[in-house]
């Protein structure tokens, strides 16, 4: 019989798995991560990655809790606030599949959600906040992008009421529904449109000119017209994701978008950047079938939208994708305005893959510049597994 060897064993660190919206993720409090993770670095970094399971040459995540799509890779920290006016601050980081890489670059607004409902849980929200019945609202301070997010959180016995009847395309079973607060999108000290345009000529080799609205609201996204690039925005997740040319364009596409919008210097950056800019592309309403066999009608909504996440078509719509969609539909002449009919509008419904959404935003001129005050979306969340998550003790 071969020598066993002696190995460290295995670290638990106290964990929440949860469902926010149509992303899922692996939660943590702060104080309960090892000492060494409780400050940004490799260590956290490294810690992360064991935990989903990443980098994974199979894009299985067999050996981790992360599900091998950019909705599913996710890890989120969150601990009381010192920020004045707010309850928790919420930490987000996007886990990258096949690389060793966590992308602290922007927000996840899907698991926006379930922060509320998970500070309320593990006692990060003070106990004279919380109604015995009724409605708790938690305000949280989202740390990678320095902006504040308000969950209502629905209580019932002084404790969060996760069963519920709100149904969300692209969530199996009905919920209760948290409603979600986006305040001041768009990015501080700088332009909501980096260019200064509503649209613009997005030069991108092998495509020509596209027609391009860059905004940074929610998360940076480049809107295109689906016509432009070939589809008719009623396509589902295998039409692109089943073809690696059309996912080798909106990189392309996204890297080009991304030097335009001064996120990156050189189109060579973008590979180490996957989290942001988004890329999305909408058509007028057109009638279509959504991945859960649910028809869609033309009349019951105001346009489709498609968005790229992490390289992939998403199966849904990210949250954050959601509040640019719904800021960009309150601006005329954006290209998704344009889409929606081009009305002024404070609420638009949209089709996505599984099904449609209703976000709604309040927009204002100020000095000839638009910003956004804030974004509103209803989500739900739910709490999958708690407990103890391990990881190999060589990791930290």
């Amino acid at each position: 019989m071969a020598t066993v060897k002696a190995s460290k064993p295995q670290v638990k660190i106290p964990a929440t798995y949860m469902r926010g919206g149509t992303s899922k993720g692996v939660f943590f409090r702060l104080q309960d991560l090892p000492e060494a993770a409780q400050q940004p670095g490799a260590v956290r970094d490294a810690i992360l990655l064991r935990v989903i399971g990443s980098p994974d040459p199979y894009a299985k995540h067999t050996d981790g809790m992360g599900g091998a799509t950019s909705s599913t890779s996710k890890t989120v920290i969150v601990s009381k606030s010192s920020q004045p006016e707010h309850d928790v601050n919420y930490l987000f980081g996007q886990v990258s599949i096949d690389k060793p890489f966590v992308d602290w670059s922007g927000n996840c607004g899907n698991l926006s959600s379930a922060v509320g409902p998970f500070a309320i849980a593990n006692g990060l929200v003070s106990a004279d906040k919380i109604p015995e019945n009724g409605v708790c609202e938690v305000r949280i301070w989202q740390a990678n992008i320095g902006k504040t997010i308000v969950n209502k959180v629905p209580m019932v016995n002084g404790e969060v009421q996760e069963a519920g009847d709100f149904i969300l395309d692209g969530v199996t079973f009905p919920a209760a529904e948290v409603p979600v607060e986006f305040m001041d999108p768009s990015a501080d000290g700088e332009s909501m449109f980096p260019t200064g345009n509503l649209i613009d000529d997005l030069e991108v080799p092998g495509m020509g000119t596209l027609k391009a609205t860059m905004i940074n609201a929610g998360i940076p996204t480049i809107f295109l017209n689906a016509e432009e690039i070939d589809y008719n925005g009623t396509e589902l997740q295998e039409v692109i994701n089943g073809s690696p040319e059309a996912l080798e364009r909106f990189e392309t596409i996204r890297a080009c978008g991304a030097v335009k919008m001064g996120l990156i210097d050189d189109v060579a950056e973008a590979a180490n950047r996957q989290h942001i800019p988004k890329v999305a592309f909408v058509a007028s309403p057109k009638d279509y079938t959504a991945s859960s066999g649910k028809v869609i009608k033309a009349n019951d909504i105001d346009l489709l939208v498609r968005a790229m996440s992490m390289g992939k078509l998403h199966h849904a719509m990210m949250g954050t994708a959601a509040v640019a969609i719904g800021t960009a539909a309150a601006i005329p002449g954006t290209t998704v305005n344009l889409a929606a009919g081009g009305n002024d509008r404070t609420m638009v419904n949209f089709g996505h893959p599984s099904g449609t959404l209703q976000v709604g935003a309040e927009c204002k001129q100020v000095n000839g510049q638009w910003t956004a005050i804030k974004a509103i979306m209803s989500r739900s969340a739910r709490v999958l597994m708690e407990g103890q998550v391990r990881v190999p003790g060589d990791v930290l």
